[in-house]
Parts: structure tokens; C-alpha cells; sequence
């Protein structure tokens, strides 16, 4: 089907058209082709189960431009990760912003209505985000919507994301039950169910713009799915470097997953030194560039971003959730761009950004589990990282290969992942405690006002389509009582007595209206609850800091053999210090999770007593990027606290609370906090404007703006900054 007919055979707007064109569009990908003749450029619904590369986004914006050329619609694009909504949005930007369509982008503020977001024709979002504007009841977002697209569906299957991907869908269907849904996956094994769930046309098809071709690598041969196989010149003990090498030898760029951060690194070690000399002179001096920007996107610099600049300087990377956001976006940028040749990446990589090469190499197929040990990876993610094979318009075909450890397991790999089927997508509503908030937040937001009216909503989820119904009953039922017993809600009429039937008016009550709000865990908010009625207004950080560790939406650290003794030993000691206590003849699961919020909890105070970015990586075991996400959850937390204890009145904590929330933010000792309500300031300028003597906005006031500029990190430019915000 070529672009030029879409006018004239399909209604496509011309200007549509013509933008395609000139991008270089000439005609559709067969899944494309039967999109548009399934109906969705008429309204109707689809599920769209085709592999990486097959041209799905497209597909989901001829629907939205169109709905926005012919009505004035009003577009939602949705994705799992902030990662992938940036590179959506910039990607919508670029192609639309010429035709007057205006694109937004919003991953975060969960508490905030986002009304400035209603100004976009095209607005890219995270689940979770678009959750919480649903939960502010944001009418200019769920009923003046034409169109919803849930890029990478298969995301119900996954445990953390898939419960909120799934309300969101269900929620979005029942406040406008006009709107058109397009559901974008790779190929799923119960397409059917899924496509009958969403009642939508559906796609399905393995066919690929650039042909894969999947192999195992064993010995020193690589043999192939089509019973051909290929001989390498092997690398002593090291497939990664034979696959890698020979790909880049042949003009091409090669992912490497591994089943570890730390592997990540090794392998990109390993691998640079025979990348180096496989560089261009003009590659190598575009690298040191980059490698200069990898190594100082960090106020303070760690060994880790040492390393990953040796790496990039030699035309290789590794790709984890430890380093900054910057850096794996330069590293992705200079990967795009063909500057580096190799990324050794975990499976954060396959499920993230689309970042395709010509061979992918699944060296680590094996992943350890607490308890279980070592277990094979899912199907599904084979495929995922199989999908990342060959660039269109760059590469004849892409190769996916798995690694045999050990002769014998040639066979096994293409009988498990080769030749296997993906395991079916499954709801994961009623698992992880995800039932309990979203039960709360459709009370809370006036969803429904009764256990009839949540079993309704219930029946619109994809859980309801799998689960027995009397299951989905009885467990409703449990969770109401229980939000009913927390103070999380109450009957309207005031009967507490009396066993709840599915008529009685329920609404939420202040607190249980703020933890919904706040985007708590109903168990987080109990957990504040507790904690700071217990307080007595202290103005301590370290057992507000435990306090928000002890909160189901805090992540935690694990736990070492050396700190497990370390903080028994303090649990013992200085079990009474705590806000929550400590856990009395529960399991081995329960005290653990209690010793990981306190070595949390050590971490962040570490984090306030700015101790180097560096040392606190060594000492935690974690990168800079997983201190970042730490330092978030923990911000977002101190405000929920603060909300918390205003909304119950608890005296005397609010003010410490807000204190600590900016420590939090910056990582700096309480000496600093007038210093960093200064734009452009932050622990590292603070902390040496402290020391230069400069303590006070009132020393600031009178400090000559040459004497300001020879602070480390300060400068002409930040010190002409500095005095324009002082009266």
C-alpha cells in the first residue's frame, strides 16, 4: 500500500501525507497495510502484535494526526518507562511540531492535576502518570480523548507495571467508552484474548523489515536456526569478543546482554582494547569527546564513570540502571550514531529505548534468583533482545545469538528459546498488593461509591476476563474491609457493624483521600501514619529518614554478609531509636525487609551528610543512577509524610519535615539549606561558598561578585547569577 494512496482510497489528510512523503515514506510495511484495512483509521479498535521494528509507532500516529487534523482530537501516547517517554515525545516533536500539532511529555508530579498538560494535541506519558491525573479526576484528559495508544502492552505481564497499565486501560474505557484504543506489542501468545479483552482488530505477524536470523554459538561455530552455520576465528575463552569482533569487522554494531551490572562492566572492559584499533581517526576523536561528557555528567565523578569513559574512548560501553540518565543517554546517542561499536547491556537495555544492531549476542542466558538460585530467562525476553536484531536501512539482516556454556547445550537453547512460543500474557491485578490502592483510588476519586459499582469497574479489567469472578468477589470484599479497618475508608452511613453488602455507600476518608492523592501504597500510608503519631515532633532525620525506608514504595537496598551482622548488631543495640518498631516473632522475609530499610536508611543519611558521591557508591554497592532513584523515592516520601501529617494534625513535625525534604533533595548537612534556595546552587557549590565563608544570603549580599567567581565551581557566570537573586 503506498503512502500517496492514503488520501484518496483512506481519508488520510494531506498535509499527513505530505509530511510522510518528505520524510521519506513511500510506501506501508504489510502489518501497516492491514492496519489500515482493519478499520483503525475509522475508529476502530487494535491490537498490534508484530516484532521490533515493524513499524508500529507509525501505525499510531497516522491514527493520532489524523484524529487531530480532521476533529480537533485530542491524543494520548502511553509507554512504560520515563526513558522511552522522552525519546517519543522528542521523536513526535520533531515530525509533528511542523504541521502546528503541539506534543507534551509527562512522567512525574503524581499528586499535581498537570492542567498546563491540556494544552497538547499529542501528550506522552508514563502509566503511572496518567493514573495519577485520572485519580485527580482530570476531565480534560480522559473525556476530550479521540485517541489512546498503549505502546508495549505486554507490560500487563510484568509484576510492578502491569497493574496500573491495566487500570489505566480499563479506567480510560469507562469514562469514555467512544474513545479509540490501539494496543502496540511485540508478537504475544494470547494475542486473541488480549484483542478480545480491548474488543479490537487484531495484527498479528512475524514479519520483520530486516530478516533474523537466531543462532547458538558453540566451540567456535555459530549454528543457525536454517541448519546452516558459520565458523569464527575464536577468541581464547571469550565468545563475546569472536561475535563482536567479526560484526564489527564487517561494518556492523553488536548488543551483548549480560545477566548482571557488574558483568556489564567486565565485558565492556574486555572487549575495548580490541575495539580500539578498529577505529577511525576522526571515530576516535568523536569518542574522546563524548568520553569527556560520559565522565563529567556528574558534579562529583566515581570510578564508574571513569571506567565507562575508558570504554567509550575505545569504541565500546556498558549500559545499566546504576549510571546517570545523561550518560546512558550519550552512551545511546554515540551507539545511534555508529561512534561506538559494541554496548554490553542488562535487560534494562531490550525492555527500554529502541536501540537496534546488526547482532545481538545473549551470552547470559541465566539469571540468579534469591532462593532459587540460577533460572533460565522467560521466552519473552529472548525475544525481546532478539528483537533488537538489524537496523532497517542499514543491515540485510540482523543475527540474535545465544551462547552455549558448556557443550550439550546447543539443543536445549533452540529447543527453549529458538523454536519456543512466548509464554501468555497474564494479569498481575491481583498480585503484590496493586488491588488494594487502585480499590482505594476509585473511591477515593468518585469512581465508584460502593463495592457493587469497584465490581462493575473490576469486570472492565483483563483480570476479570481470567479470574473466576467469585475469586475477584470474595478478594474485593477482603480488601474493602481492610481499608475499612485502616481508616482508609468509611461507610456513608455510618454502620460499622454490620458485614458490608455490595449496596453500602463508601467514601474515603481525609487520610485516605491524601494517600490516594499522594500516589501511596495504602499499606506506605499506614506506615506514615503510624510512625509519626509515635514521633512526638521529632525534628531527628535519621528516624524520619527510617521512618519512610519502613514504606512499601521505598526501594532497599540488599543486603551483604558483612552489613547483615553489622545492623543485627544495631537492631539490638538501638532497636528503641525506631519510629516503627522493629518486627517481634515474625519470618526470616519480614526481618530482613527490616534490616534492609535500616541499611536504606544509612544510605540516605550518608547521602545528607554529604559524604562523596563516590564513597557512597563503594560503601552501598550502587551507582549514581540508583543513588538518584533512591534520593527520588525518598523526596516523594517526606512530602507524602508532610501531607500525611498535616491532614491528621500532628503537631510539631511538618516544619522538621519540610527541612529534611530539601536535605533530602540536595544532600547537604542543615548548615546549607539557605544556601541552596538559590537557583543554579547546589551541594557542591553550596558546601564550597560554606567554606570560602560565605554561610549566609547576608554575607552573600556583600561579597564582591570577583571574589564570588574564584570559588571552585562558582565562576563569572554563577556569581553574576548569585547577587541578581539577592534584594
Amino acid at each position: 500500500m503506498k503512502i500517496s494512496e492514503l488520501q484518496s482510497k483512506h481519508g488520510v489528510p494531506q498535509p499527513l501525507v505530505e509530511s510522510l512523503l518528505e520524510a521519506g515514506y513511500a510506501s506501508l510495511y504489510p502489518p501497516q497495510a492491514e492496519a489500515v484495512r482493519s478499520g483503525m483509521l475509522k475508529g476502530k479498535n487494535l491490537l498490534m502484535a508484530v516484532p521490533t521494528a515493524a513499524g508500529k509507532t507509525l501505525v499510531a500516529e497516522l491514527c493520532m494526526v489524523k484524529s487531530i487534523l480532521d476533529a480537533d482530537g485530542r491524543c494520548l501516547y502511553v509507554v512504560p518507562l520515563r526513558a522511552l517517554a522522552t525519546e517519543k515525545y522528542e521523536e513526535f516533536k520533531k515530525r509533528w511540531a511542523p504541521l502546528g500539532i503541539s506534543v507534551g511529555v509527562a512522567t512525574g508530579e503524581y499528586d499535581s492535576p498537570g492542567a498546563r498538560l491540556a494544552r497538547h494535541q499529542i501528550l506522552v506519558a508514563t502509566s503511572e502518570k496518567v493514573d495519577s491525573l485520572l485519580r485527580m479526576r482530570a476531565r480534560w484528559l480522559a473525556e476530550s480523548l479521540t485517541v489512546a495508544v498503549m505502546d508495549e502492552v505486554h507490560y500487563l505481564h510484568d509484576p510492578g507495571r502491569g497493574p496500573t497499565l491495566e487500570f489505566v486501560i480499563a479506567r480510560l474505557r469507562q469514562v469514555n467508552p467512544g474513545l479509540q484504543i490501539l494496543a502496540l506489542s511485540a508478537t504475544v501468545r494470547n494475542a486473541r484474548e488480549v484483542a478480545a479483552w480491548l474488543n479490537a482488530a487484531l495484527v498479528s505477524s512475524d514479519w520483520r523489515p530486516v530478516p533474523l536470523l537466531e543462532g547458538v554459538y558453540e566451540g567456535n561455530t555459530i549454528y543457525y536456526a536454517d541448519h546452516t552455520t558459520r565458523s569464527l576465528v575464536a577468541a581464547k575463552a571469550n565468545p563475546s569478543q569472536s561475535l563482536v569482533t567479526e560484526t564489527v569487522d564487517a561494518g556492523g554494531q553488536a548488543l551483548v546482554f549480560v545477566n548482571s551490572r557488574r558483568s556489564t562492566q567486565a565485558a565492556a572492559r574486555h572487549l575495548a582494547p580490541h575495539l580500539k584499533g578498529r577505529l577511525a581517526p576522526e571515530e576516535k576523536a568523536a569518542l574522546r569527546e563524548i568520553a569527556r561528557s560520559a565522565g563529567t555528567a556528574l558534579q562529583e565523578p566515581t570510578r564508574l564513570c571513569a571506567e565507562l569513559a575508558d570504554a567509550i574512548r575505545c569504541g565500546a560501553a556498558f549500559h545499566h540502571a546504576g549510571l546517570h540518565p545523561e550518560q546512558r543517554r550519550l552512551v545511546e546517542g554515540a551507539f545511534r550514531a555508529g561512534l561506538i561499536k559494541a554496548i554490553c547491556a542488562t535487560p534494562t537495555l531490550a525492555a527500554g529505548v529502541n536501540l537496534p544492531a546488526r547482532r545481538v549476542v545473549i551470552r547470559d542466558w541465566g539469571r540468579y534468583e534469591a532462593g532459587l538460585g540460577q533460572r533460565p530467562i522467560p521466552v519473552f525476553e529472548y525475544k525481546q533482545f532478539a528483537g533488537r536484531a538489524g537496523r532497517p536501512g542499514y543491515d540485510r539482516e540482523g543475527e540474535a545469538i545465544l551462547v552455549s556454556k558448556k557443550r550439550g547445550d546447543r539443543e536445549m537453547l533452540f529447543e527453549h528459546y529458538i523454536r519456543a512460543a512466548t509464554e501468555p500474557l497474564r494479569s498481575r491485578l491481583g498480585e503484590g498488593g496493586a488491588l488494594p490502592s487502585h480499590i482505594l483510588a476509585s473511591i477515593a476519586s468518585g469512581y465508584a461509591t460502593s463495592m457493587g459499582a469497584i465490581l462493575d469497574f473490576l469486570s472492565l479489567t483483563f483480570f476479570a476476563m481470567q479470574e473466576d469472578v467469585q475469586v475477584l468477589s470474595r478478594q474485593t470484599a477482603e480488601i474493602i474491609e481492610q481499608l475499612l479497618a485502616e481508616g482508609l475508608l468509611a461507610r456513608r452511613d455510618g454502620a460499622e457493624a454490620a458485614a458490608l453488602s455490595p449496596a453500602d455507600e463508601l467514601h474515603a476518608t481525609p487520610f485516605g483521600a491524601v494517600v490516594s492523592r499522594l500516589y501511596l501504597d495504602p499499606r506506605s500510608g499506614t506506615v506514615l501514619r503510624q510512625g509519626l503519631l509515635a514521633s512526638g515532633g521529632t525534628h531527628r532525620c535519621e528516624p524520619l529518614l527510617h521512618l519512610i525506608c519502613c514504606c512499601p514504595d521505598m526501594p532497599l537496598l540488599g543486603l551483604t554478609k558483612a552489613s547483615y551482622a553489622e545492623l543485627e548488631e544495631e537492631l539490638y543495640v538501638e532497636g528503641s531509636k525506631f519510629l516503627v518498631p522493629p518486627p517481634r516473632g515474625g519470618g526470616l522475609e519480614e526481618h530482613e525487609r527490616f534490616l534492609k530499610s535500616m541499611r536504606t536508611a544509612q544510605m540516605l543519611e550518608a547521602w545528607l551528610a554529604e559524604e562523596r558521591e563516590e564513597e557512597i557508591c563503594e560503601r552501598f554497592g550502587v551507582g549514581p543512577g540508583d543513588v538518584r532513584r533512591f534520593v527520588e523515592s525518598a523526596d516523594w516520601l517526606v512530602y507524602a509524610a508532610e501531607r500525611v501529617a498535616s491532614v491528621l494534625s500532628i503537631a510539631g513535625v511538618q516544619a522538621p519535615l519540610r527541612d529534611l525534604r530539601r536535605r533530602v533533595l540536595y544532600g547537604i548537612k542543615e548548615e546549607l539549606l539557605e544556601l541552596v534556595s538559590l537557583k543554579g546552587i547546589g551541594r557542591v557549590r553550596a558546601r564550597n561558598l560554606f567554606a570560602a565563608g560565605y554561610r549566609t544570603l547576608e554575607t552573600l549580599r556583600k561579597a564582591p561578585a570577583k571574589k564570588l567567581a574564584e570559588v571552585p565551581a562558582i565562576g563569572p557566570q554563577i556569581a553574576a547569577s548569585i547577587l541578581k537573586q539577592l534584594p
